[in-house]
């Protein structure tokens, strides 16, 4: 969805060394990675200070294992660790830290159902809307919310995978590839699973039969796995595509016996910026898969036409389109038209197409693209923001991916609407009956780099409620309602000035998607803060600072900071929430949160 997105984790995503004898941290990065990490106004990545707040141990991991292991594989492991000790030199006698025993009591009763918020958006409509009897809260009970257990994620400063709570337990990946399901009224830990790569990706449970049930997710390598959500023991995996920047971040869906799941790049429009790479031959593609052994039903490309050389830029490098529109978001499963509907981000590289910035459908049982409605032509890579722009576009566009999952909501009368925000700072309702038709379009921002809407926003049946990010050039944040049969505005609530004002990476931005319950919506913040509204008036019954130092049920040192990629998920009288995004210039950190009512 972001372009910064990948650059954030370690701060050298535009490290394009070769191996070889140099293990100068110093030139390493002055010859490699400066380029991408300096001041400017179409700059998203991190300035060197910046990166000196990652643990050394972070950046390193992230080159060996993480987002950045395209990157990291064109170094040696001696260059890796030396950029690492160039950013964030190692402490003398520092030791890796380790959690203590966490570990269930045994002979705990099997998961028996799915019932709590599953996946990404709760339902297959993505609506981020947990039921008064699922919720387990009224809006009287939220100013009564404290933490009950925190948990602590070893060795992080970003928190990846939004929690599912299925049949009591949670389940979340990790940075590291690491996935735990862990006890949602203790802290304590059933199993962990660990795969060779981020696990982004909120992970999706459903019944494989015989009283068998499954935890499906993906990999930032676009691996799907299926692991048994009682033990955590492996069922099946697939890779779903080869393209070696290829990851996935949203969450599967699954229906009929499928699993459902988009594919987005790793960073390739990051390394469009150097001119001697071959831009740009990733295409974003929506996979259908056998939900009980993972063969690869059918797999649609975002793009009908494959990549072909196009030209060769002012050094003679060859250069490749059509690509990207990338999927970021979960897909959302439309069980009338038996539909699947996905938000694309912009293409990487000419020509442009009509497939990028827009909300595609796709038949779920043949894969066959029905049809796309774009929202506006939208070509760009980060060549675009470097000096000579040798892999730029020949008319680049603004930053304007859809990167949220659309939303279905139902109509007084009956009639079907789909609503979806957008990086241009928009919100749009379409209408599923007539391809995608606009029906109505709200401006709620400048939109533009990490602006608009970023992540995914949340609908009851009256209104659809948007937070705003806009953090460049600002002015960030504020939380919108409008209504969902007409694109009005129900209601506006600027943001809060940050307590945290003054401390790096602290900003009011709302880039967090928003989830409801009848009668409140939460909304988290890049200043650490997650806050709760009135859905009537937005206004404010509860206002929690997560910026904070935990002590954990696992024995991991953790602290909260910005609040950005994943929101809360409400299910039986709890609240979870993740801390810590060091990425798109924020407050680092590494803790899950679970609040109940009195801490209780």
């Amino acid at each position: 969805m972001n372009r910064a997105l990948i650059a954030m984790l370690a701060g050298v995503s535009c490290c394009l060394a070769q191996p070889g004898a140099s293990v100068d941290g110093r030139a390493l990065f002055e010859e490699n990675c400066a380029l991408c990490h300096r001041a400017g106004a179409e700059n998203r990545t991190p300035l060197p200070e910046a990166l000196k707040r990652l643990p050394n141990e972070a950046i390193v991991a992230a080159l060996e294992s993480g987002s950045m292991k395209a990157q990291g594989s064109a170094l040696t492991a001696a260059q890796r660790h030396a950029i690492a000790d160039f950013l964030s030199p190692r402490t003398a006698g520092a030791t890796v830290e380790s959690a203590r025993s966490n570990a269930c009591p045994a002979g705990a009763p099997p998961l028996s159902d799915v019932k709590g918020w599953n996946g990404w958006g709760v339902d297959l409509a993505n609506s981020r809307m947990q039921t008064r009897v699922g919720a387990g809260l009224t809006a009287a009970d939220i100013p009564k919310l404290k933490v009950k257990w925190a948990f602590g994620i070893p060795r992080a400063t970003t928190m990846f995978g939004q929690p599912t709570i299925a049949g009591g337990r949670l389940f979340f990946g990790s940075g590291n590839g690491t996935v735990y399901s862990i006890d949602a009224r203790t802290g304590c830990e059933y199993w962990t699973f660990k795969a060779p790569a981020t696990v982004r990706s909120p992970v999706t449970i459903a019944p494989l039969g015989k009283g068998r049930f499954a935890a499906y997710f993906g990999d930032g390598q676009a691996t799907v796995y299926a692991v048994d959500a009682n033990t955590g023991e492996l069922i099946w995996k697939t890779k779903i595509e080869d393209h070696k920047l290829a990851g996935i971040t949203g969450s599967p869906k699954i229906y009929g016996g499928r699993v459902i799941i988009g594919v987005r790049s790793g960073a390739e429009e990051m390394l469009a910026a150097g001119p001697k790479y071959e831009c740009c031959t990733f295409q974003g593609s929506l996979a259908s898969l056998d939900a009980e052994t993972g063969k690869l039903i059918w797999k649609t490309r975002t793009i009908p036409d494959p990549p072909k050389i196009i030209r060769q830029n002012s050094v003679g490098t060859n250069l490749y389109g059509p690509s990207g529109a990338a999927i970021w978001s979960s897909p959302t499963i439309d069980e009338k038209r038996k539909a699947a509907y996905v938000g694309t981000g912009n293409n990487y590289s000419d020509p442009v197409t009509p497939y990028s910035d827009a909300v595609l459908a796709f038949d779920l049982e043949t894969g066959s693209l029905r049809w796309a409605k774009q929202m506006n032509p939208d070509v760009w890579n980060y060549s675009c923001a470097q000096p000579g722009k040798v892999n730029c576009p020949e008319q680049p566009d603004r930053d304007t991916d859809v990167g949220t999952p659309p939303i279905i909501r139902t109509l007084p009368g009956g009639k079907d609407i789909i609503v979806v925000g957008q990086k241009s700072g928009f919100v749009y309702g379409l209408d599923p009956e007539r391809r995608g038709e606009i029906v109505w379009h709200t401006q709620v921002g400048q939109g533009g780099a990490l602006g608009g809407v970023l992540w995914g926003m949340a609908a009851d049946s009256e209104n659809v409620y948007v937070p705003l990010s806009d953090i460049f050039p600002g002015p960030a944040g504020g939380l919108f309602a409008l209504k969902v049969a007409t694109g009005e505005k129900a209601w506006y609530v600027p943001p809060v000035e940050p307590p945290c004002k003054g401390k790096p990476g602290c900003s009011p931005a709302q880039m967090a998607p928003t989830s409801l319950i009848p009668g409140v919506v939460f909304s988290g913040s890049m200043d650490g803060h997650l806050r709760a509204y009135s859905t009537a008036d937005g206004k404010a019954i509860w206002d929690f600072d997560t910026a904070a130092d935990f002590e954990t049920v696992n024995g991991v040192k953790a602290h909260g900071g910005s609040m950005n990629a994943t929101g809360p998920t409400i299910a039986n009288g709890m609240l979870f929430v993740d801390s810590g995004y060091s990425q798109l210039t924020g407050m680092g950190g590494n803790v899950l949160l679970a609040f109940t009512v009195g801490g209780k």
